[in-house]
């Protein structure tokens, strides 16, 4: 089996756990906070707050931005599900805007029609590890008084015009889910220049806590959002391989683009000219029929593959009522794309057998 996705954990991450359970310090303590620190340092900003997943890192920044009851966000309408659901759990409205079909990202020219009085942020998403077009959506919110919020999950490590992705708006968001390009088992991670969003991230993720002078008190409500240590440690040393990992995905990215360019009905990820892609997904695009031509080779041949997504967001039940007419091209990627195996862990063979398959696949 060629698993889509496979976390590689070494003795060093085993040492630093092993660590952790010997100190007794299992909670959040002081393995977050050097954690944060590096993180914070790794993409160029100020602050990180450490939390439980990448949702919960996307809710505490909207929430941490005051979005709530009757505003709306700008959000692709394709996207992992996590994308919408924090914007609901804050009480607000996503507004779904449509994919540029090259990159999967929001398009950027359908953003401003999208805007009304109640408009707060928009929320692009950096999918499969490609960031999206940051300057105009930046250009944007300038114009419109809004937030800028970035859903990261897919892209550490990823550049745009030479920064690091985290490194832009007002905060951006990690998820370090075990399929991730680096991970903790289960986390996430809120990034910022801004000392008050971080203070108040910090706080609404343990439970409203702030610092007095007569110690804790629950100055708000909050959530248990809080990262442990031992995910921490496993954080600390993964950061450390990151750029290797993502190094090695971008090898066999470009293994597959060679191999693949010249097949006839595969696209090929397309990648900016200003942006670094560090493929948290390598995703071809075939016809429907091919497609499920290709999973059953696929099936047989013991490859692992992924839809992300076969579904627009605005097709599931609880977010139907907030589809619009101008979403094609979302809905024509749900029926096209599919993820192949581009993980640091393969081999050359394991490279070959794919590409094989595809050509069998697509005849």
């Amino acid at each position: 089996m060629i698993p889509i996705a496979k976390p590689l954990l070494g003795d060093e991450e085993k040492r630093a756990v092993i660590d952790v359970l010997s100190s007794g310090m299992l909670a959040s303590g002081p393995k977050v906070k050097e954690f944060e620190e590096r993180f914070a340092k790794y993409v160029g900003v100020k602050y990180a707050v450490a939390t439980s997943s990448g949702t919960t890192a996307l809710h505490l920044a909207l929430h941490s931005l005051g979005i709530g009851k009757g505003d709306e966000v700008i959000v692709p309408s394709f996207s992992f599900i996590a994308t919408a659901n924090a914007i609901l759990f804050c009480g607000a409205k996503p507004v779904f805007c449509d994919i540029d079909p090259k990159t999967y990202n929001i398009d950027t020219d359908k953003i401003e029609k999208l805007i009304t009085n109640r408009t707060k942020a928009i929320l692009p998403v950096h999918l499969y590890g490609q960031p999206a077009d940051l300057k105009p959506i930046m250009e944007i919110a300038e114009k419109h008084n809004l937030y800028v919020i970035g859903d990261a999950a897919q892209a550490h490590g990823a550049e745009y015009d030479g920064k690091k992705i985290g490194s832009f708006g007002d905060v951006e968001c990690f998820s370090f889910y075990p399929t991730k390009n680096m991970t903790t088992g289960e986390g996430g991670m809120i990034t910022t220049n801004s000392k008050e969003i971080a203070e108040r991230a910090r706080s609404l993720g343990n439970h409203g806590r702030e610092k007095t002078l007569w110690g804790y008190e629950h100055v708000r409500l909050g959530y248990n959002y809080r990262m442990t240590d031992v995910e921490a440690a496993i954080g600390i040393e993964q950061l450390k391989k990151l750029d290797r990992f993502n190094d090695a995905r971008i090898k066999n990215a470009r293994f597959y683009d060679e191999e693949l360019e010249e097949v006839e009905g595969i696209v090929t990820p397309y990648v900016m000219e200003n942006a670094k892609h560090v493929y948290h997904q390598y995703t071809i695009r075939v016809g429907r029929k091919k497609r499920e031509k290709l999973i059953e080779i696929f099936r047989k041949k013991g490859i692992g593959y992924g839809i992300y997504y076969p579904k627009p967001l605005h097709f599931y039940p609880h977010l139907r009522k907030f589809a619009h007419d101008d979403l094609k091209n979302s809905e024509k990627a749900a029926e096209e794309v599919i993820s192949i195996p581009v993980h640091p862990g393969l081999r050359e063979e394991d490279l070959v057998l794919v590409v094989d398959a595809i050509k069998e696949g697509v005849k």
